[in-house]
């Protein structure tokens, strides 16, 4: 049994992001790999605790304070040092600036991965700031994972050490995902009323949906936003500004709920149009779940999940207009939407699923301390 330890800023319960996503995918597949987990992170709970997730461990202490969405906690670093012991492989989570003084700080001996999820992209000055120990710490770990050959080939960072970069796509497993009551199918069919165009996602600046709200002005299908966030009361004042009736902001949901507004879509319309957005989750979702997919070059993971004129349709970013042909398009031709729908889940198959990305990570903790024992002899 090799034994893993995850750490990042956040994890579940408190909050549900792509990254939470990944680490809970990797513990649950990784039962069936020899792999067992743990997780540590930083809550904004007034009291650290340890739960029991499904078939891993969360322990998470008590932030101390935050600077530009990154947690800091003093008493982590003791953590992190006691459960780093307990463990054959440290598994980091970037970025998360905090994460690089703790491992400097802890003296950390074990083999160590970073699951590069992102580029820094809008704290610059900050980035100036961070950049040497960012530097740094990519440069004393083992292996960095990047998430897709197109953020490889786009990011300068991950260009300065090629060498120790390998690319493991994000992979999801379906039965993970809740089967909805026939029930709950029908309460949201009823209320949206007809097929829709779905957005999933937490509601930031770089998801692209002020673009979203433009292009949906006079269009004759609903368009459904799932999530809540920072930017939400302006997203909804642009709406209304806008007059807006066919656009549905339901803020966040439960898994079953978001699970069959996923079955019941027409498609899935992912706007984000900055580098921010490294990946595409809820994408990849949509293609797990047979539905083409509009998204916007961004030199990203998200058009290494959808391939234009194959698996969806890919436009500029920050084109409203754009969008809305491509919207218009996949709703005016069903007969292509199913195909491309159809393609996307063939692609989901071949390259994303959890147990591809479970077993690339299993054989690279398996090398690592192989390497590590050798260095040990």
């Amino acid at each position: 049994m090799i034994k893993v330890l995850h750490f990042y800023k956040t994890y579940y319960p408190d909050s549900f992001g792509g990254i939470e996503q990944v680490i809970y995918q990797l513990a649950e597949g990784g039962v069936e790999k020899g792999v067992s987990t743990e997780v540590l992170s930083v809550t904004p709970s007034d009291k650290d605790s340890c739960e029991v997730i499904s078939r891993h461990v969360a322990h998470k202490v008590r932030q101390d304070f935050s600077i530009a969405s990154n947690p800091f906690s003093f008493r982590v670093i003791k953590k992190f040092r006691e459960l780093s012991e307990q463990v054959d492989i440290i598994h980091y989570h970037f970025p998360w600036p905090y994460m690089d003084i703790v491992h400097f700080l802890s003296g950390v001996k074990k083999p160590t991965v970073v699951s590069y999820h992102s580029d820094i992209i809008r704290q610059k000055k900050l980035l100036h700031i961070y950049k040497p120990l960012m530097h740094l710490f990519l440069k004393k770990v083992d292996c960095i994972v990047a998430t897709s050959p197109n953020y490889v080939a786009t990011s300068d960072v991950l260009d300065i050490f090629k060498d120790k970069v390998t690319v493991i796509p994000i992979g999801l497993d379906k039965a993970t995902y809740p089967i909805p009551e026939q029930s709950r199918l029908d309460k949201w069919q009823q209320k949206i009323g007809q097929p829709f165009f779905l957005f999933i996602g937490t509601l930031r600046y770089y998801k692209g949906l002020h673009i979203l709200l433009e292009a949906a002005t006079g269009a004759p299908y609903p368009i459904v936003i799932v999530g809540a966030g920072p930017i939400e009361n302006e997203l909804r004042e642009q709406a209304q500004q806008l007059g807006l009736k066919n656009v549905h902001f339901l803020g966040a949901l439960p898994d079953e709920d978001k699970t069959a507004l996923l079955m019941l879509s027409y498609g899935i319309v992912f706007p984000s149009h900055l580098r921010s957005e490294a990946f595409g989750i809820s994408l990849l979702e949509g293609a797990m779940y047979r539905k083409p997919m509009i998204s916007s070059e961004i030199g990203t993971g998200t058009t290494f999940i959808n391939i234009d004129n194959q698996t969806g349709l890919v436009i500029p970013p920050s084109n409203p207009s754009a969008l809305r042909k491509a919207m218009d398009k996949l709703w005016s031709e069903p007969k292509l939407a199913e195909e491309f729908g159809n393609k996307a889940y063939e692609r989901y198959e071949a390259k994303f699923t959890s147990r591809q990305m479970v077993g690339a990570y299993a054989e690279i903790y398996t090398r690592l301390l192989s390497e590590s024992d050798d260095e040990l002899a």
